[in-house]
């Protein structure tokens, strides 16, 4: 029998406002589909094969994990075409806050802020 495995993963984003954070995702090529009138609004983002969930947070202000924890990064997308990538973002006016690197653990990455200060990495393995 085969084992059960997982194929995707969808970050959720708990957002101050929702329709900032995605008209922000949107610029950079994101696709929104908002669910407002139910009893958990919500803003689907997608681009290729990454999905992202944005919730209105109860909070003013977003604290990332670098923030509450000391250090992480806040999600993860995955690429093979990460100088590209990054050249888009730039291009698009995203704040870079770690340029294209190997890191010590083998990947390659860059990472940006996003409009609620969460530092989103984007690479892949080496």
């Amino acid at each position: 029998m085969k084992q059960p495995s997982f194929s995707h993963s969808m970050p959720i984003f708990p957002c101050p406002n929702m329709q900032a954070t995605a008209a922000y995702y949107e610029k950079l090529g994101f696709r929104a589909v908002a669910f407002l009138g139910g009893s958990e609004p919500h803003i689907w983002l997608y681009r290729d094969q990454i999905e992202l969930m944005l919730t209105q947070s109860a909070l003013k202000r977003i604290f990332p994990n670098r923030k509450q924890y000391g250090y992480g990064y806040d999600a993860y997308f995955i690429t093979d075409q990460q100088a590209a990538m990054q050249q888009e973002l730039v291009e698009k006016g995203v704040a870079i806050v770690q340029p294209l690197i190997v890191t010590e653990y083998g990947n390659k990455l860059f990472v940006f802020e996003d409009i609620d200060e969460r530092w989103i990495a984007i690479g892949n393995k080496q």
